[in-house]
């Protein structure tokens, strides 16, 4: 009769079943990940203070701390705006057709009491993916590997310190529409009227210029308008335009008031690895300075050709970005 110590042993085979042909190795892995969650965990408190559970009071309509704790240092946000009108929809409808798109890539660097800083990044900048054997677009990184593959190439690009961006949000063209609707519309000044209709997106856009008030809609079309399939940069300071008339209209007396709501009814259509007292705290934290925003773009090579995607300026120093905030105290 054979020894079934070994090979016949029921809690034997069981065991090889939960931690296979090396499990020394996989109780390491298993270890090392437990470890990692609690190191994430020890992070999270670096970041956020405890919330006072006593602090449930409504949002005082001048002080933008009572919407939650302040960061304890500064908090980089990766921002992807994708061409699908929902986050979770199987179709972009748009051009070309298929799974959602990265449309519009930021970096967002929100530090208490300091204006935030904003780096638009260019879909179009080639970049090396991985399993890709020619240079791809940025905008190609999200559709091949999703948020965490954006974020990794973008810190890579950027010069970003290891960890980060901390957090991340893809928000759906449904959830742009909300948020302007929720804050009861924004204002901006175009220098130019742009009209253009596109049947087979079911896409139009009629904007007049001079200064005006967009609702939800028409700052979709703001955002999304693109004549020439070449001219990103054109797209990126119209976008820059809607940026500065949602900090505004932030900082309109009754915004404060508006944003539980406002952002309880977006973060519905839109991912993100922040917890709902997270958004909060950033948002109190970007109202805590009364100064604009500080929006940047990276420095391009200028096209030759027919190239449809940029390359980087040459010979620039890492970290390409933030820029580093001079205190009023300091000068």
């Amino acid at each position: 009769m054979k020894d079934e110590g070994a090979a016949g042993d029921p809690s034997t085979s069981r065991w090889k079943r939960w931690l296979g042909s090396h499990p020394f190795r996989t109780i390491l892995r298993i270890a090392a990940a437990f470890a990692g969650a609690s190191l994430i965990a020890g992070g999270l408190g670096v970041i956020w203070p405890k919330p006072d559970p006593m602090a449930a009071a409504p949002p005082s309509a001048d002080d933008p701390t009572s919407l939650a704790p302040l960061p304890e240092r500064p908090v980089t946000v990766l921002m992807v705006g994708i061409d699908a009108d929902g986050i979770n929809d199987p179709s972009n409808r748009a051009a070309p057709k298929g799974p959602a798109n990265a449309d519009s890539l930021m970096l967002i660097r929100i530090s208490a009491g300091n204006p935030v800083q904003v780096l638009q990044l260019p879909t179009e900048l080639a970049v090396n993916l991985p399993g890709r054997e020619k240079l791809q677009s940025l905008a190609d990184a999200y559709p091949l590997g999703g948020v965490a593959l954006t974020a990794d190439v973008i810190s890579e690009v950027v010069g970003l310190p290891e960890g980060q961006p901390d957090r991340f949000v893809v928000i759906s063209r449904q959830a742009l529409r909300n948020l302007v609707d929720g804050l009861g519309e924004v204002e901006v000044t175009l220098n130019q009227s742009y009209e253009h209709k596109d049947s087979a997106q079911n896409y139009s856009v009629n904007l007049q210029a001079g200064r005006q008030t967009l609702n939800g809609r028409q700052a979709e079309q703001l955002a999304r308008f693109r004549p020439e399939p070449k001219n990103d940069q054109a797209r990126r300071i119209r976008q820059q335009k809607l940026l500065e008339g949602i900090h505004d209209q932030l900082n309109q007396p009754n915004a404060i008031a508006l944003l539980p709501s406002v952002i309880g009814e977006v973060s519905t259509q839109m991912e993100t690895d922040l917890t709902p007292m997270e958004i909060m705290s950033l948002a109190a934290a970007a109202l805590s300075s009364d100064q604009p925003p500080v929006i940047t773009r990276l420095e391009l090579a200028p096209r030759t050709g027919e190239q449809v995607m940029r390359e980087l300026k040459a010979n620039q120093k890492l970290p390409l970005w933030p820029a580093p905030i001079v205190d009023a105290a300091d000068n």
